[in-house]
């Protein structure tokens, strides 16, 4: 069965073109104008993955990003938006986007975000896109057969999808949780952009791209802790790499 988007879009150019394009690639597209019918509609009808243009008037797009997200909803959310700099793409994924695309857009890239969104959702069968956040409990004291993975003074499980530094538990988004994953699972090995790209986006964005930048740096701000050493590390012109030193 086709993958089901729910679009919102104040722009009817933008709206109307967008969702002619999904419908052609395949999707079965639910279009709507603004914030308060994309909450209405993704109550009515959870769609399989959402795009959701930032400014929209009355409730925008980041406002039910975190309406959702508030309510246990864990459905991927792509954002459109005409704000370049890195504090408002960093806004979007604070509110609990998992990508974003910045206007104007190529719509080839709109489609290989989309399919990267639920790509990594199909891995993880059997998880609620609609469930409720789990009370927060202490970090197991030692690994738990193979769950665990270690490095760096972080544990990470995957199958819960679950991770902490220390014994502070870290509230990570899906995006940044694969990050840190693929950082850990490779610690001490520069990975380079290409192969970022590849592993967690399914697409390399080319050298102009600052998705992974963005994401680094904010994955950085939930890692980081005073007085503690920083975990990652960016190898100018090549990559970023998980050490404690």
């Amino acid at each position: 069965m086709a993958p089901t988007v729910l679009l919102a879009e104040d722009d009817r150019a933008i709206r109307h073109a967008l969702e002619r394009a999904l419908t052609l690639e395949g999707y079965r597209v639910t279009a709507v104008a603004d914030g308060v019918e994309a909450l209405a509609q993704a109550h009515r009808t959870p769609p399989d993955v959402l795009v959701l243009d930032v400014m929209m008037p009355g409730i925008d797009g980041l406002q039910v990003c975190r309406v959702l997200r508030a309510e246990g909803d864990r459905t991927p959310i792509l954002m459109l938006t005409a704000l370049v700099e890195t504090a408002d793409r960093i806004a979007g994924l604070d509110a609990g986007a998992d990508d974003y695309v910045v206007k104007p857009f190529d719509v080839e890239e709109v489609f290989a975000r989309l399919r990267a969104l639920l790509r990594r959702t199909a891995d993880a069968p059997g998880m609620p896109v609609r469930q409720a956040a789990p009370a927060p409990v202490p970090a197991p004291a030692r690994p738990a057969g193979d769950r665990l993975i270690e490095a760096a003074g972080l544990r990470m499980d995957p199958r819960a999808r679950r991770a902490w530094r220390g014994e502070r538990e870290l509230e990570l988004t899906r995006t940044e949780f694969e990050l840190l994953e693929l950082l850990v699972r490779n610690a001490g090995i520069v990975l380079d952009h290409s192969t970022i790209y590849d592993r967690i986006w399914g697409y390399d964005f080319g050298p102009g791209s600052k998705n992974l930048a963005v994401y680094v740096g904010y994955l950085r701000r939930k890692l980081d802790q005073p007085g503690a050493p920083q975990l990652i590390h960016t190898v100018r012109g090549v990559g970023y790499v998980l050490r404690e030193s």
